[in-house]
């Protein structure tokens, strides 16, 4: 073998991303990972690169047992990774990327020989067939030729273990052809391959052995010809049915927001539906079908190219959040702490601050702030020591998520956008985060949901929009939707 991962488990919290998981790579082997997002797939390969250590387990590799490995081990022990948003340095070239960190030295020290580098990286670029000059700027080239070159890197380095982790994600078919046949002449030389890829098309294509993780447990390692698609769906995705929320019904009333050939570039194609008040509306995908880039244009913080958006039945204009906020339309973030949270501030001015914008622009009442922010904290129950001096940094996840939806609701909109709501926090806060959104239904709002978490859509959406590759492919309503279902949609099965 390879390269083995015996018995790890790795923790986060109370979360166990791995659980006693086990996993094997052969010489000249693709060995394919898959799962839904969140299951361990990604944590697996870290633990393997050094990017992670597992409370417990051992790792083999070049017939030494480890316990854990720093991400420079890991490349010296010959394990390179290819990742779906490559770790490049866009300010240097092609050539100066392959070299970094091993440059080729001149005649004086210090000295860069730029002259070799781009000689050998361009005879190594010819070898792979691929379509990059080396001295072209990292910034300037396409999703597919960083993918490229994260691949020549590897190359370079005569890694013996590359991982890809969703390589053709943005690829097209002629570029994720000629990347098939780049890893059969790989394998072919003895490397070892683990594919990670959501689509399972490519896993039949290209795979030797298939490994399905679950909540971060292993359903088993399985040759090719021993499995079948529906086979692999089934073992995805089953799971307690626990995990589903109990959702209280809420009579949905008239069409509230619509959206009329939403688009921008390259991002978001032609995209039209509806949301009513009272209503839930899922949005559902892979990770880069679009989603966030969908939401990001409703609420004007990037710009759309084509398409309308209409707020009780009047067209509005919506050049940036000011505008979108001015509408009545609300914005939970996926990434609350790059793009909600302001970290050094109070907890009471984090959930205050949109109010003040839109209500008091000119002469705070403070009496009346530290009012509201208090009935907001016992309203959502969040554990705060003191609303005025405690920064928000200090709180738990839960409670910060809270924080930013205590913002929202403090500002009244008719709107609520929540984008993966219940990242990175606890049950509790889970199912607080959830009956805030039928509190929010049963009041007349709407409330569109992004959610990565399939028992979460199926169970709070009243109709689920399915997105891939920017373009919405289907609307389906609840009672039609199973995990089955949705995963076939979102892969395009």
């Amino acid at each position: 073998m390879l390269a083995s991962i015996r018995n790890a488990t790795k923790i986060y919290g109370q979360h166990k991303a791995l659980n006693n998981v086990t996993f094997e790579l052969a010489e000249g082997e693709v060995h394919c990972l898959v799962g839904e997002n969140g299951a361990g797939k990604s944590t697996l390969t870290k633990i393997l690169s050094g990017a992670i250590t597992p409370e417990s387990g051992t790792i083999m590799l070049d017939g030494t047992e480890y316990r854990g490995l720093t991400p420079r081990q890991a490349i010296e022990l010959g394990v390179a990774t290819v990742y779906q948003e490559p770790e490049l340095i866009e300010s240097l070239t092609v050539a100066d990327n392959i070299y970094l960190g091993d440059e080729r030295s001149a005649a004086f020290p210090l000295v860069v020989d730029t002259r070799t580098q781009n000689e050998r990286a361009r005879d190594l670029i010819r070898s792979l067939h691929f379509n990059l000059k080396e001295d072209a700027v990292v910034e300037d080239l396409s999703s597919a030729q960083k993918q490229m070159l994260q691949i020549a890197k590897a190359r370079y380095r005569e890694s013996k273990i590359i991982i890809m982790d969703e390589p053709t994600s943005s690829l097209g078919q002629e570029e994720t052809n000629s990347l098939m046949d780049l890893i059969r002449s790989l394998k072919a030389k003895g490397i070892g391959i683990i594919y990670i890829s959501h689509y399972l098309e490519e896993i039949f294509e290209i795979g030797d052995r298939i490994t399905i993780l679950k909540d971060g447990e292993s359903m088993g390692a399985f040759p090719r010809s021993g499995i079948d698609m529906d086979t692999v769906i089934r073992k995805m995705v089953g799971r307690d049915a626990s995990l589903f929320y109990a959702k209280e019904e809420v009579t949905p009333g008239p069409v509230q927001l619509e959206l009329r050939h939403l688009g921008r570039r390259g991002v978001v194609e032609d995209v039209s539906f509806e949301v009513r008040a009272g209503e839930i509306f899922g949005l559902g995908g892979l990770v880069g079908s679009g989603r966030s880039e969908l939401v990001n244009l409703i609420f004007g913080a990037d710009r759309r190219d084509s398409g309308e958006i209409l707020v009780g039945g009047r067209p509005i204009r919506i050049r940036n959040p000011h505008d979108a906020v001015e509408a009545g339309m609300c914005l939970i973030t996926e990434d609350r702490k790059k793009l909600a949270m302001f970290t050094p501030r109070s907890v009471a001015e984090n959930i205050a601050i949109v109010h003040n914008e839109r209500y008091e622009p000119s002469v705070l009442n403070l009496a009346a702030e530290r009012r509201r922010v208090r009935d907001m904290v016992r309203r959502l129950s969040i554990a705060v020591t003191d609303q005025d001096e405690q920064t928000i940094a200090e709180l738990s996840g839960g409670n910060q998520q809270k924080a930013i939806i205590g913002r929202w609701l403090l500002s009244d909109g008719l709107i609520y956008i929540f984008d993966e709501p219940t990242k990175g926090v606890d049950v509790g806060a889970r199912a607080e985060i959830f009956r805030i959104m039928v509190e929010l239904a049963k009041a007349g709002k709407s409330i569109i949901m992004v959610s990565s978490d399939m028992p979460e859509l199926i169970s709070m959406s009243d109709r689920i929009g399915v997105m891939r590759e920017g373009r919405l492919t289907h609307v389906l309503p609840r009672r039609e939707v199973t995990e089955e279902t949705l995963i076939k949609h979102f892969i395009g099965l």
